[in-house]
């Protein structure tokens, strides 16, 4: 039976045999596994190249000190919040981080053009909203660093192709592979539970993107999609490269965040409504004092509060909780 490989599969082992560092062979060999026709004829060539991943990560592993410091997957948190972008291969993440941001990441019609965490902003309507995209995980190729990332994002976007009839399939492999390493995903009206037998997992908001809908003309595939998934997820079909359902997407990213947006307004000027104080739901005016600068939480004396029609600059004491929207004029 012949093996089939791609042309994709035979680029990539080109470019293997002139890769000059462990991290750099490892990223390939996990690209050519995901590149390689799961079959019989190729069963030997898989065991193989899993072999040489496994012994690539040990080496890794008990590499000097000085030699694993040279790449840093930390992403420092901006804007009002942070998002991590997770799907399979070929799912269009960094397409579809193209169209929310207006950003040029690399897109590629092959798995793993993504190699390394990659921030961008995504505008909306007067803030910003970090996106992370994150190179393509399987339940075979989960490295580390990516499941870290996810375990400190404020949400996370789980990006599925509506074209692939195994969407499914493989997204239950998928999630069932992050709860073993205590990353699990929960609607925003989920409550977690408080009883664990051990640590207890990392939960987070999540939506699943459907993303390709446009090719998913009868929508067959979305109803599978959500005849398994859509009691765990809100499921949101989109289109990355038409925008269909990206601006509600974008409403609905912020929402998840659970911010609010503050403005401050001197006594006897308009407010600043280009530049909001992003701060947690729940949020007091005493906090909003302490975020403007931590004199001002000492010395505060009472604020002012305009909301609507509700609030017309009445006093509040400081114990009151803004919501979005809010225009706050604090007296010291």
């Amino acid at each position: 039976m012949a093996a089939n490989l791609t042309p994709q599969y035979m680029e990539a082992e080109k470019r293997l045999k002139t890769a000059k560092t462990p991290q750099e062979r490892l990223e390939i060999l996990q690209e050519m596994m995901a590149l390689m026709p799961k079959h019989k004829a190729t069963e030997k060539l898989q065991a193989q190249v899993k072999g040489k991943i496994s012994k690539l990560k040990e080496e890794i592993a008990h590499a000097p000190t000085s030699v694993k410091h040279g790449v840093s997957y930390l992403v420092p948190k901006q804007g009002a919040g942070q998002v991590v972008v997770l799907g399979p291969p070929n799912t269009g993440k960094s397409m579809l981080i193209k169209a929310l941001t207006g950003a040029d990441p690399e897109v590629g019609d092959y798995p793993f053009t993504t190699r390394h965490p990659a921030p961008y902003m995504m505008k909306f309507e007067n803030v910003r909203v970090q996106l992370v995209d994150l190179p393509p995980i399987t339940p075979e190729i989960m490295e580390s660093w990516q499941v870290e990332i996810a375990k400190v994002a404020d949400a996370i976007l789980l990006v599925v192709d509506l074209a692939d009839a195994e969407a499914a399939a493989v997204l239950e492999a998928l999630i069932a592979k992050l709860k073993d390493k205590r990353v699990e995903f929960m609607r925003d009206d989920d409550v977690a539970p408080d009883d664990f037998a051990g640590p207890p997992p990392f939960r987070k908001r999540t939506f699943l993107v459907a993303n390709k809908c446009d090719l998913d003309p009868g929508g067959e595939n979305l109803e599978t999609l959500k005849l398994f998934f859509e009691s765990h997820f809100t499921v949101l079909p989109v289109s990355a490269t038409g925008g269909d359902g990206l601006e509600d997407l974008r409403k609905r990213i912020f929402a998840y965040l659970d911010v609010i947006r503050v403005y401050s307004k001197v006594p006897g000027k308009k407010p600043e409504h280009d530049s909001p104080f992003v701060l947690k739901r729940g949020t007091t005016i005493h906090d909003m004092a302490r975020a403007v600068h931590k004199d001002f939480a000492e010395k505060l004396n009472y604020a002012r509060l305009w909301r609507g029609t509700e609030y017309t600059g009445q006093m509040v004491p400081r114990e009151f909780a803004l919501e979005d929207g809010d225009v706050c004029e604090l007296h010291l």
